[in-house]
């Protein structure tokens, strides 16, 4: 059977692989590659200016060429690199073996080639590719696509300020708000979610087979090795890799900074989440239309119906995601002793998990782009909830002194269809002031909103 989106194992790559273009670069083993490559070559560079009698400065020219083997990386290489670990039965020796093939016929290069991968163990070349890889990802795909729904959430934020809707806490009627500031809560949540998200800072760490720069003390004694490592891992690319630099570690960064970071986007995916699931108990009420698209089948039995599919799939994916990322923040912070490989395996995983976030993201996004607000509805559902008025009632009867005010309301509304003849007979009778009833008497379920409008406009 032939590898195809319709045979692919995982759905990432088969059923939503269009939907993945833009992450794929990035978190796939051709885009690890790429960033193995960039790192040996931005090391070999830095070795070159590092003042060693038996490495001279390299020529404009070879410089050009190396930073072309980074711009111009493509799958061909990519494959050519596939099959020396064939022979290798190594990944990363097989990216060595590739860039001094490219040396070819270039004296300058060739003469130099042993500098290639210098002094260093697998894991320096690996934390560095892998550090570059979530920081696009990161950067190009997971903020980017969480953005995009802040941006939309605003807007709907701000279009429905004003627009009174029934809450329900614990599933039951409580004081109404608006559809505006409801989408404005989870923007302020999103927002702080991906201040987290972009804060982590992406480490790496150059230092040798168990962090302490033994081999490359063995070259050269008196070298500044700590500082050179530092420079190479901080300088802005393309000479240098733009991280910060991790100064302590065993063979392995310790991926501490990894855990954070999922963890950070793991909680922007938890209130997505929430949001999902409340959107769709507003479908399910009616305060939201779905728009239709033509040729669409809600049910393949059932013509009537428009599932609020999007919000389902943005669920499960975002679940899917979490679980990953659950794993990947608890796993990899561990290794026993000064090295072990379980990490390896998992790391491949990175990708994975951003992978059923970002298409989470994409499909709230064309969710959210579907809705229409059906303000009847919501009119419909106030009107039929004056028991919400018993919280202000009971809160000016406090104001005035009035004895038992909370439990004379409960009397009246728990549990009974409260209407408003009813709420208004009991205003007529209390002993507060004539303004204090003339405006309580003016109140409607749809205009005790607080503040909430001016809230969402603000957001």
């Amino acid at each position: 059977m032939s590898l195809s989106t319709i045979t692919a194992l995982s759905p990432l790559d088969g059923r939503y692989a269009t939907k993945l273009a833009a992450l794929r670069p990035i978190m796939s083993e051709h885009g690890y590659m790429h960033r193995r490559v960039q790192v040996e070559v931005a090391w070999f560079i830095a070795l070159s200016d590092a003042g060693f009698a038996e490495f001279k400065p390299l020529t404009t020219g070879a410089r050009a060429y190396l930073l072309g083997l980074i711009k111009n990386f493509s799958e061909a290489d990519a494959a050519a690199i596939k099959e020396i670990e064939k022979t290798t039965n190594h990944d990363v020796k097989a990216v060595e073996y590739w860039i001094k093939s490219k040396f070819e016929a270039r004296p300058e290069l060739e003469k130099a080639s042993e500098f290639v991968h210098f002094a260093c163990t697998s894991e320096d070349i690996n934390n560095t590719s892998h550090a570059l890889q979530l920081r696009s990802g990161r950067d190009q795909v997971i903020l980017p696509g969480l953005d995009r729904i802040v941006l939309k959430l605003r807007e709907m934020s701000h279009a429905f300020a004003d627009v009174p809707m029934l809450s329900r806490t614990h599933g039951q009627t409580a004081s109404p708000t608006t559809v505006g500031k409801e989408m404005a809560n989870v923007v302020m949540r999103l927002q702080t979610a991906c201040e987290k998200i972009a804060a982590v800072k992406i480490m790496g760490k150059m230092n040798g087979a168990v962090g302490n720069y033994n081999a490359h003390l063995s070259a050269w004694p008196e070298f500044d090795w700590e500082a050179f490592s530092k420079k190479v891992i901080e300088t802005p690319e393309p000479l240098g890799l733009g991280l910060t630099f991790q100064p302590y570690s065993i063979q392995i960064e310790p991926h501490d900074y990894m855990a954070e970071l999922f963890d950070a986007v793991a909680r922007a995916n938890t209130i997505l989440i929430d949001l999902s699931r409340d959107i769709w108990g507003y479908v399910s009420l009616g305060y939201f239309k779905q728009r239709l698209k033509a040729g669409e089948i809600g049910s393949s039995t059932m013509p009537h119906k428009v599932n609020p599919i999007d919000f389902e799939n943005a669920e499960g994916n975002l679940g899917l995601a979490n679980a990953l990322l659950k794993h990947l923040s608890e796993k990899l912070p561990i290794s026993r002793w000064q090295r072990d490989l379980t990490d390896s395996t998992v790391l491949r995983n990175m990708g994975v998990a951003l992978g059923y976030a970002a298409l989470a993201y994409a499909s709230l996004l064309t969710g959210l782009n579907k809705l229409e607000l059906n303000e009847e509805a919501l009119a419909e559902d106030l009107d039929a909830s004056w028991e919400v008025l018993a919280e202000p009632i009971q809160t000016v009867m406090r104001r005035f002194g009035v004895q038992g005010a909370y439990e004379k309301l409960k009397e009246v509304t728990r549990g009974k269809t409260v209407t408003a003849e009813a709420l208004h007979g009991l205003i007529a009778s209390l002993e507060i002031p004539q303004a204090e009833k003339d405006r309580l008497l003016a109140m409607t379920p749809g205009s005790y909103v607080g503040k909430a409008a001016e809230l969402a406009r603000r957001v």
